[in-house]
């Protein structure tokens, strides 16, 4: 009983060894190489174990196999004993093991790791990161797209890891994270060598249309457009051309976001500063168009100063035109400087103002009775516009188009195009408004009345009776004696007691040619006949009666 027992002791204790000797499968153990053969290498792995393992696995990719029999080497132990009593072991996976405790490590310190590019996959390429692969995908190569990868393969370069799990067996790595931090390392640097004011020779490496990116040496600056030159630029390529070397003066830099704003003109004169001495007020120059916008054109005087003439200082007669109507872009014209502002570095122009007020040039060639042609340009119900000498137009007052007809039925004569001739009756050169006659051309009036003027007595004939008085007609100018003038006596102020056809003498008391009207009085004509008589025929102190005066003058008369 007691050999018995002493038997299962010793079988326990074996067990026990066994157990604390014999290493877990799934372990990485050491290994000593104990022969080479067949491609292989031999290896004591302790325990009275040993395992072979192919020569390629102790190979960096591309290289040689560097081991000997007598070197110590890691091992991972898959499975303690196959089919020929042998342990089955694995350098790479104990490469693996090892490198996944380090890439951990790194990643959890976030530390850079360092490996090489080996292959080309889907969407990127592997990486050997001494013993486990990682992928590292297309766009975390470089800081812009790499068309050939070519020569970055096999090269051992540092890598950071975005990600890992070891569980299934991924790593996610970035070259460009490296770049990028490297980058801004030298664009620091390079920004902390520059200052504000600063002038500096760039390489031009991009043109957009608002500006040129240029790099001052590993970091980019934007010279913007509008700091190209002084001049207006329309396109960044008129000044400057991708690879030209250009000086230029750090105008800004943005210490936290490292942008650097660049100037060319600040290197350049201002010609701001000589514009008022250049260009004195009223004086005339000639320039040219450089933009038409609604509200007027833009016109250069010189590289860098541009003036605007408002659309209200273009022409004196079109008003409401369009600025393209009258001027287009690169066309020379002649302007007048209006007024300068330097502090808001503004010219205002004026381009009417280099040729005469065609109002002023009219009034002086044409004084008033002057007789003019034009086109009905326009009919409205004040009358009609005609267009005359200078692209001016004159006014037909719907008064001043016919004597016979109302203003209203005299213009329904007349349509737009028609050709008609009047007389100038007033110019106002501030208004800017020509005053014309149609009417005014009939001076048969004149004519008629010639010599007649107020107190002459002349002849009439009688052509109308009137309730209100009688219309009488001298050498075909036609008026109206009222009843009230008919007679001084009362009781003879009677229409009736003239027929048509009657001769009567009659008194002008008004003569207007402008209405074409003679004011005519029967009364007045008896009351100066009475008037003349007294101081003819009588005194105060002759005695005589007003009938015998009377009688004396109407028989002197006979």
């Amino acid at each position: 009983m007691a050999q018995n027992a002493s038997m299962e002791e010793f079988e326990a204790l074996l067990n026990e060894s066994f157990e604390i000797d014999t290493p877990d499968e799934g372990s990485v153990v050491k290994g000593k190489v104990l022969a080479i053969e067949a491609g292989q290498a031999i290896i004591d792995v302790g325990y009275k174990m040993e395992g072979r393992v192919d020569l390629k696995e102790f190979a960096q990719p591309g290289e040689a196999p560097e081991i000997h029999v007598g070197d110590e080497v890691e091992v991972y132990l898959r499975q303690v004993e196959n089919a020929r009593g042998e342990a089955v072991i694995s350098h790479e996976m104990a490469r693996r093991e090892a490198a996944w405790d380090r890439l951990e490590k790194a990643y959890a310190d976030e530390n850079r790791v360092e490996g090489a590019i080996f292959g080309r996959v889907k969407g990127g390429f592997t990486v050997d990161l001494g013993g486990a692969v990682a992928f590292l995908p297309g766009s975390q190569v470089d800081v812009r797209p790499v068309r050939d990868a070519g020569p970055l393969m096999g090269l051992k370069q540092p890598f950071q890891i975005l990600k890992m799990d070891r569980r299934r067996g991924n790593i996610v790595v970035s070259r460009r994270a490296i770049l990028e931090e490297s980058r801004a390392e030298q664009r620091a640097e390079v920004i902390g060598n520059l200052a504000e004011g600063q002038a500096v020779d760039g390489v031009v490496k991009n043109i957009t249309e608002y500006g040129a990116f240029v790099d001052l040496g590993g970091v980019d600056g934007l010279l913007h457009v509008t700091d190209m030159a002084w001049r207006r630029v329309n396109h960044p390529s008129e000044i400057v051309t991708i690879g030209e070397t250009i000086k230029v003066q750090v105008i800004k830099i943005n210490k936290e976001t490292h942008r650097i704003s660049l100037g060319m003109k600040q290197l350049q004169d201002d010609p701001w500063d000589t514009v008022e001495a250049k260009f004195p007020l009223d004086s005339t120059h000639t320039g040219r168009v450089t933009n038409i916008t609604d509200y007027g054109a833009f016109v250069e005087l010189e590289p860098g100063v541009e003036g605007l003439v408002h659309v209200s200082e273009m022409s004196w007669t079109k008003k409401n035109v369009h600025p393209g109507k009258i001027v287009s872009t690169s066309q020379e014209v002649e302007v007048m400087v209006l007024e300068i502002d330097t502090q808001k570095r503004r010219v205002s122009l004026g381009l009417k103002q280099t040729m005469r007020n065609p109002w002023e040039v009219f009034a002086e060639t044409h004084p008033e009775g002057t007789h003019v042609e034009g086109d009905v340009k326009n009919i409205t119900e004040f009358g009609l516009f005609v267009g005359l000498d200078g692209d001016i137009d004159g006014m037909v007052h719907l008064s001043d188009i016919s004597w016979d007809q109302r203003g209203e039925e005299a213009i329904q004569n007349y349509q737009k195009g028609d050709t008609v001739q009047a007389v100038v009756t007033e110019v106002d050169v501030e208004k800017e408004r020509i005053s014309l006659s149609i009417k005014a051309l009939d001076d048969s009036f004149s004519g008629a009345t010639e010599g007649v003027k107020r107190g002459s007595i002349i002849t009439v004939e009688v052509t109308a009776i009137e309730d209100g008085g009688i219309e009488v007609e001298y050498e075909g100018a036609k008026s109206f004696i009222r009843r009230s003038d008919l007679s001084r006596d009362r009781s003879e102020q009677r229409p009736e007691r003239f027929q048509v056809g009657d001769k009567v003498d009659v008194r002008v008391t008004n003569v207007d040619q402008k209405t074409r009207r003679l004011g005519l009085s029967i009364k007045a004509r008896e009351i100066a006949e009475e008037k003349e008589a007294v101081e003819q025929y009588g005194s105060s102190d002759s005695g005589a009666s007003l009938g015998d005066i009377l009688g004396a003058a109407l028989k002197g008369d006979e």
